[in-house]
């Protein structure tokens, strides 16, 4: 069997943090298995991923292969090439793939083949004196996230992403994210409901809104929310959760139950288990101290 690896042992392996994993998985560019909870990942993920970090420590942004990736599958024809199986290299601010079994790169944004050779430094110079892009400072605000006490930096970087621009939803989540680790949750509230505004079908961002309306006692909005985040990520263990909770506190205890059964099915090993279980056994208490009604018999 080949050998799997956490996403814990993925970033001890390659030095890489969670929350930037977290974004690859967004992004679709590698793809671990889900299972009980945890991501596990192949050996040709972690090429994928070496692959990754070269180019993003080479200051090309991570959505900038994605585009990439999505082209060259358009241009010859198929679906999507994985990751693993293409070579990259860098030309410029231009990002030249080699197609499987190609012996000279192509450029996807230009549509065209290239030569290596051909490497332009005036427009690199020219980027430097423009200072940092959007994905650059996403990058950064990334890294920034890593320590707590970045966090206040890593927030004044997204702010600056969205002010470059403010369609992006990743960048709006993540701000919502670090402003809620550092105790704002009406700020980041906001962002998760300006990005749900972006993307309506975005279950993240669904999630996360739903969790923060859950919290400040705003039950029958949060259920709305984690409702369409369930059906936008159904093997997502803990939207299961946080739906079952918002249940309970509305006193639908059938419907609490069914998320507490779908949590465990996800995640039977994960980081709530033993809650989700303490409260199935109470569902189970409640249902055996109520008397049946018996039949009216006739006289």
């Amino acid at each position: 069997m080949a050998q799997r690896y956490t996403r814990r042992e993925v970033g001890r392996i390659l030095g890489v943090n969670p929350s930037r994993l977290r974004y690859w998985e967004r992004l679709q560019l590698v793809r671990p298995q889900a299972r009980w909870g945890e991501r596990f990942y192949n050996f040709g993920d972690l090429v994928a991923l070496r692959t990754l970090q070269r180019l993003t420590d080479n200051r090309i942004p991570a959505r900038r292969v994605r585009r990439a990736v999505n082209l060259i599958g358009q241009q010859f024809g198929e679906s999507e090439f994985p990751l693993q199986e293409l070579r990259f290299l860098e030309q410029g601010r231009d990002l030249l793939v080699f197609p499987p079994g190609a012996t000279r790169p192509f450029s996807p944004l230009k549509q065209q083949w290239a030569f290596p050779f051909d490497s332009p430094t005036r427009p690199a110079k020219l980027h430097a004196m423009a200072g940092p892009t959007p994905e650059e400072l996403f990058q950064s605000a990334l890294d920034c996230e890593t320590r707590p006490e970045l966090l206040p930096q890593a927030v004044e970087k997204y702010r600056q992403v969205l002010s470059l621009t403010p369609e992006w939803v990743d960048a709006h989540i993540n701000l919502g994210v670090a402003l809620y680790q550092m105790g704002r949750a009406d700020e980041a509230r906001a962002e998760f409901l300006s990005a749900v505004q972006l993307d309506p079908l975005n279950g993240i961002s669904r999630y996360n809104l739903g969790c923060v309306l859950e919290e400040q006692g705003e039950i029958d909005q949060a259920i709305e929310h984690l409702r369409r985040a369930v059906r936008a990520l159904p093997a997502h263990a803990d939207v299961h959760f946080n739906l079952a909770l918002a249940y309970e506190k509305r006193g639908e205890r059938r419907l609490a139950r069914e998320q507490w059964v779908l949590y465990l099915r996800h995640a039977p090993n994960g980081a709530w288990a033993e809650q989700a279980r303490a409260h199935l056994r109470q569902c189970s208490v409640r249902r055996k101290r109520l008397v049946p009604i018996p039949f009216p018999r006739k006289a």
